[in-house]
C-alpha cells in the first residue's frame, strides 16, 4: 500500500472519530457534558495528547536520522568510487577493462535510483547485482603485478571495493524502513481517542467541524512525512541524487 494511500486512511479515520465525538456531544444528557465531567476528559485526553506528542516526535526524529544516514552513505560511496576509478586508471592498461565494467555498473545504479520507484529501486538488491559486485573485488585482488606501485594501488583498490560493496548492503537494508508497525498502530489508537475527546468537546458547528478537518490533515500528514522519510530510496521525499550523478559524469570523461 502507498504511502498517500495510508495517509488518506490515517486522515478518514481520525476524522471520523472527530465527527463522531460531536454527533455523541449531541445525543448524550446534558449532565453528562457539565464541567467536571468535561474537565476529566480534558486531563486525560491531555496526557495521551502528550504521549502522543513525544511518541510523533520520536518517530520523525529517527526517519530524518535514517534519510541522513542513507544520504550520507551514498555521497561517500561515491567518494570511493571517484577514488578507485583514479587508481585503475593511474594502475595501467591491465586494468582498463574492469574499471570500464565498474563504471557502466554504477551508472545503472544510480539511474535505478533516480527512478524513486519502488519496482525499480528493488533492482539493486538482485543477487545477480550483488553478486557481480562480490566478483569486483575478487577481479581486483586477481590484476598482475610488476612493480611495488601497483601492489599498492591494487591493495588500495581492494579496500575501496570492499567499502563501496558495505555501503550498497547498508543501503538495501535500510530500505525497508526502521519504523515499528506496533508503534504506529498504537499512535493511531491514540489519535482516534484524542480527536474523538476533541470532538466531544466541541459544539456543532462549521468552524469547528473545519477546524477538525484541518487538524485530522496535518495528522495525516506528519504520518505521511514519517513514512516518506524512513524510506529514502523511494516514494516523494527521497535522497538528492545530484552527487551521485555528478560522480558518474566524472567517471565517464
Amino acid at each position: 500500500m502507498s504511502h498517500v494511500m495510508i495517509a488518506f486512511g490515517v486522515f478518514s479515520l481520525v476524522l471520523a472519530c472527530a465527527l463522531f465525538g460531536v454527533r455523541l456531544r449531541t445525543v448524550l444528557a446534558a449532565r453528562h457534558l457539565q464541567s467536571p465531567s468535561l474537565n476529566a476528559i480534558k486531563l486525560a485526553t491531555g496526557l495521551i495528547a502528550t504521549l502522543a506528542a513525544l511518541v510523533l516526535g520520536l518517530l520523525v526524529s529517527s526517519s530524518k536520522s535514517t534519510l541522513d544516514t542513507v544520504n550520507n552513505e551514498l555521497v561517500h560511496n561515491a567518494i570511493n568510487f571517484l577514488q578507485l576509478d583514479r587508481l585503475l586508471l593511474a594502475y595501467g592498461p591491465e586494468a582498463q577493462p574492469l574499471r570500464q565494467e565498474i563504471i557502466r555498473d554504477y551508472a545503472e545504479a544510480v539511474d535505478l535510483l533516480a527512478t524513486s520507484r519502488r519496482d525499480e529501486t528493488s533492482m539493486l538488491a538482485g543477487q545477480a547485482r550483488l553478486h557481480r559486485l562480490g566478483d569486483y573485488q575478487v577481479r581486483l585482488m586477481a590484476l598482475p603485478v610488476s612493480n611495488d606501485t601497483q601492489r599498492q594501488i591494487r591493495d588500495e583498490a581492494v579496500k575501496l571495493q570492499g567499502a563501496i560493496v558495505a555501503t550498497r548492503w547498508l543501503v538495501l537494508m535500510q530500505r525497508e524502513g526502521t519504523i515499528s508497525t506496533s508503534l504506529i498502530v498504537v499512535l493511531l489508537l491514540w489519535l482516534a481517542v484524542i480527536f474523538t475527546a476533541f470532538g466531544l468537546q466541541s459544539p456543532p458547528n462549521p468552524t469547528v467541524i473545519c477546524g477538525l478537518v484541518l487538524c485530522s490533515l496535518s495528522a495525516a500528514g506528519a504520518l505521511f512525512l514519517i513514512l516518506e522519510m524512513g524510506q529514502p530510496l523511494d516514494g516523494f521525499i527521497h535522497i538528492s541524487l545530484a552527487p551521485l550523478q555528478d560522480a558518474v559524469a566524472r567517471l565517464r570523461q
